[in-house]
């Protein structure tokens, strides 16, 4: 059982999601919004600790930003291993205008940065628009 901690993207109550149940619909303990597993989900860096570094499971995290069109070109396939690997490894993406801080912690100086976590620190990294082999390598 990998349960790992999500924000409800609408009402941002932390909920605790087992990966291995996604298929069942998971939904949120306060407002009763679904989770979509099958896709990236939003961290903001309020929860970043608790999505990311302390995640049972590897997580695939995207830094980006709305502005950026590499960010917008690589999105389609982040998409598509999120809903490939759906279970097996959370897809995160962080808005680095909105979460500074975390952008900050960890020297990201050019964005798309896409980083694999997995006990809590990065064991791969790219920059830029890498297409889907890169996302691939990154996605394991």
């Amino acid at each position: 059982m990998a349960k790992v901690k999500i924000e409800c993207q609408f009402c941002s109550k932390l909920n605790a999601v087992d990966l291995a149940k996604h298929n069942m619909g998971p939904k949120c303990a306060e407002c009763g919004k679904p989770f979509h597993l099958d896709r990236p989900v939003k961290v903001s860096e309020k929860h970043f600790d608790a999505t990311v570094t302390r995640s049972p499971v590897p997580v695939l995290v995207d830094f980006y930003a709305d502005w950026c069109a590499p960010c917008r070109q690589m999105a389609p396939i982040l998409d598509e291993i999120a809903r490939d690997r759906v279970g097996k490894i959370l897809v995160a993406k962080v808005d680095t205008d909105a979460a500074p801080m975390v952008g900050q912690r960890y020297g990201i100086r050019s964005i798309p940065y896409f980083a694999r976590f997995e006990n809590g620190t990065i064991v791969k990294d790219v920059v830029g628009a890498v297409g889907r082999g890169g996302l691939q390598t990154l996605a394991g």
